[in-house]
């Protein structure tokens, strides 16, 4: 039986608050559960299109696992809930209902350069974390 792909987070390295949720993602991750893919990249740009998003224009960051995206919210709640303890407590927002959840996720995602700032050119990862990094 083959192993199951990694899952992968796509993220906008442009943002500064996307950028520092993937460095968080590197830095706790300690079981090396998550790949990231830049949505500025060809693999983030591929995985966007697969599953309808518009590279050009994200309305979300996405976790792709066992061929399907989670969007929004539950993408938030995937990842802190590969990430393992403590980082896994923060699935109890998970009780919140997605309608709630999704909303406020929206709303910062709609201002997310507003509110925390664009970078000047994309986030790159260290030598040590390009292994987890698709191009």
């Amino acid at each position: 039986m083959m192993a199951a792909e990694p899952p992968v987070i796509v993220f906008d390295a442009m943002c500064v608050l996307c950028s520092a949720n993937a460095q968080f993602v590197l830095r706790h991750d300690k079981a090396g559960v998550f790949r990231l893919a830049s949505m500025q990249g060809e693999a983030g740009q591929a995985l966007y299109r697969r599953f309808g998003i518009d590279p050009a224009d994200p309305d979300t960051m996405i976790v792709v696992r066992d061929g399907m995206a989670l969007r929004d919210s539950d993408a938030v709640l995937a990842i802190w809930g590969g990430l393992g303890w403590p980082w896994r407590a923060a699935t109890a927002l998970g009780f919140v209902p997605k309608r709630l959840r999704d909303a406020v996720y929206r709303l910062v995602a709609r201002n997310r350069y507003r509110l925390f700032g664009k970078r000047e050119s994309c986030w790159l990862p260290s030598a040590e974390q390009r292994s987890r990094v698709l191009r």
